[in-house]
C-alpha cells in the first residue's frame, strides 16, 4: 500500500503528467453533465414514464453513452456519428485514389481529411438525429410544436455531436491517451455500479450463488482479455556489426514485437457503430415495409443470430482492415534495412515484408476470431439469465474498451514515469505486455 500512494505522489509531482490528468478529468465531466441535458421541449417525467429504459440495440447504445441516449439529451447521439464518418473516410482512402493522394501529402492531406470527415460527421449526424427524434422520442413527452421541436432538436443534436468530437480532440491534445475512446469507456463506466447493484437485488437471497458465478465467470473473462490485449508475437532481428574507429557498434539481438490483437478496440467500435444503423434506418419505414420491420426487429435485438452473425462478421473485416492500415510490413523491411537488421534467415527487402506480412496474418487470424467471440458474449450472458444491462459488461464490446483504453492510459501514464526516472506502475517497472527491445516501431 505504502508503494502504491508513492507512485500516486510521483504522477502528481510530474507537472505535464497532473496538468494532462486535471484537464482529461475536466473535459469528462462536461461530457458527463452534457448527457444530462435534456432536448428542449421534452418533459423528462413523461419521457420515462412513457419511454422507460432503452432495450435491445438502443440499450447497447444507451450503454455507450452512459443513459444519454435513453434521457434525449443534448449528447444523445454522442460520438458515434464521428465513429461511423471515420469508417466511410478510412474506407475511401483504400478505394478512391483522390483520398489516397491526400494521405500521402503529409500535414496539409491529413488536415483536408479532417475537414472532410467533420462534413460527413454533420451529414451522418443530421440523418440519425431525424430517425432518433422520430423512432426514440414518444410524442407524448413533446410540449413543443412538433415542427419547431425537430427542427431545433436537429440542429441542437448536430451542435452535441460536434462539440463531443472536440472535447475528444482535446483528451488527446491536452490530456491523456485517446479521447474518443475515453469518452465511450467513461459512459460505460459510469453505469457500472448500477447495473451490478441491480443485478445483486435482481437475484435476491434465493439467487446469491448464481450472482456469485456470475462475477467469478466475470473475472476470468476479464483477465482473458487482458492477457489477449497484451499477447504479441516476437520477430528476431539482428544488427549487423560496424567498426568505427576503436569502437564496434550494432551486433545486438533485439525483436518486432507484433501484437496478437494490433488493431485494439478500433475495430469494435466501426462494427458497432455500423450496427445502430440498421434498426434506426428500418423504423423509418417499419409501418410501410414488411422487409423493414423484420430488419428492425432482427437488428435491434442484440442476442438475435442475425444481429451476432453480422457482428461477428463486420468485426473480422475490421480488424484485418485496421491492422493493415496501421501496420506496414514495407515500412517495417524498410527501416530494418536501413538501419542494418534482417531477420535471421530471411532476406533483407521484399522477402522480409513477406515474412513479416505472412506472420502479422496469422496472428491477426485467432485474434480477430477471439475478438468476435469475446464481443458477441452478452448474447449468450442474457440467454443464461444475466439481465441485460449487466450482461453488456460481462465481455463484448464494453468489456473490451474499458480493457483497452485503461491499459492505454496506464502504459502513457508509466511512460511518463520512466522518463523521469521513477519507478514503474508494476515492480518490474514496466506495464506487462509493453516491450523492452523495440526494433523498429
Amino acid at each position: 500500500m505504502k508503494k502504491f500512494f508513492q507512485t500516486i505522489k510521483n504522477i502528481f509531482s510530474i507537472e505535464d503528467l497532473r496538468i494532462r490528468i486535471l484537464n482529461t478529468l475536466g473535459f469528462l465531466i462536461i461530457f458527463r453533465l452534457g448527457s444530462f441535458i435534456v432536448l428542449p421541449g421534452i418533459d423528462p417525467i413523461i419521457l420515462k414514464e412513457v419511454a422507460g429504459e432503452a432495450q435491445g440495440i438502443f440499450g447497447l447504445l444507451n450503454t455507450f453513452l452512459g443513459g444519454a441516449f435513453s434521457r434525449a439529451s443534448i449528447f444523445a447521439l454522442g460520438i458515434m456519428p464521428y465513429i461511423s464518418a471515420s469508417i466511410v473516410i478510412q474506407l475511401l482512402t483504400v478505394a478512391v485514389p483522390y483520398f489516397q493522394k491526400l494521405q500521402k501529402e503529409g500535414e496539409s492531406g491529413r488536415k483536408r481529411i479532417s475537414q472532410i470527415t467533420r462534413v460527413l460527421t454533420i451529414a451522418i449526424t443530421f440523418a440519425q438525429s431525424l430517425a432518433y427524434i422520430n423512432a426514440s422520442v414518444p410524442a407524448q413527452a413533446i410540449w413543443l410544436d412538433p415542427y419547431w421541436f425537430q427542427l431545433s432538436s436537429v440542429v441542437i443534436l448536430i451542435a452535441g455531436t460536434m462539440f463531443t468530437m472536440w472535447l475528444g480532440e482535446r483528451i488527446t491534445e491536452k490530456g491523456i491517451g485517446n479521447g474518443i475512446s475515453m469518452l465511450i469507456m467513461i459512459g460505460i463506466i459510469s453505469r457500472f455500479p448500477f447495473e451490478i447493484i441491480a443485478e445483486m437485488a435482481s437475484k435476491g437471497m434465493s439467487g446469491a450463488l448464481f450472482f456469485v458465478l456470475e462475477i467469478v465467470a466475470l473475472f476470468f473473462v476479464v483477465m482473458a482479455v487482458v492477457a489477449f490485449t497484451q499477447a504479441i508475437r516476437r520477430i528476431p532481428v539482428q544488427y549487423a556489426k560496424q567498426v568505427v574507429g576503436n569502437k564496434v557498434y550494432g551486433g545486438q539481438r533485439q525483436y518486432i514485437p507484433l501484437k496478437v490483437n494490433s488493431a485494439g478496440v478500433m475495430p469494435i467500435i466501426f462494427a458497432q457503430s455500423l450496427m445502430f444503423l440498421p434498426p434506426m434506418v428500418a423504423n423509418l419505414w417499419a409501418d410501410n415495409s414488411d422487409i423493414a420491420a423484420y430488419i428492425g426487429t432482427a437488428f435491434s435485438d442484440y442476442t438475435s443470430w442475425q444481429y451476432n452473425l453480422t457482428f461477428g462478421l463486420l468485426i473480422l473485416v475490421f480488424t484485418f482492415f485496421y491492422t493493415a492500415i496501421t501496420v506496414n510490413p514495407n515500412q517495417i523491411a524498410e527501416d530494418l534495412k536501413r538501419n542494418g537488421g534482417f531477420v535471421p534467415g530471411v532476406k533483407p527487402g521484399k522477402a522480409t515484408s513477406e515474412y513479416i506480412d505472412n506472420v502479422l496474418t496469422r496472428v491477426t487470424l485467432p485474434g480477430s476470431i477471439f475478438l468476435a467471440i469475446v464481443a458477441i458474449m452478452p448474447a449468450f450472458a442474457s440467454l443464461a439469465g444475466v439481465s441485460q444491462g449487466f450482461s453488456q459488461f460481462y465481455g463484448g464490446t464494453s468489456l473490451l474498451i474499458m480493457v483497452g483504453v485503461i491499459l492505454d492510459t496506464l502504459q502513457q501514464i508509466e511512460s511518463y514515469l520512466l522518463m523521469r526516472h521513477y519507478e514503474g506502475l508494476m515492480k518490474s517497472g514496466r506495464v506487462k505486455g509493453r516491450s523492452q527491445n523495440v526494433a523498429i516501431a
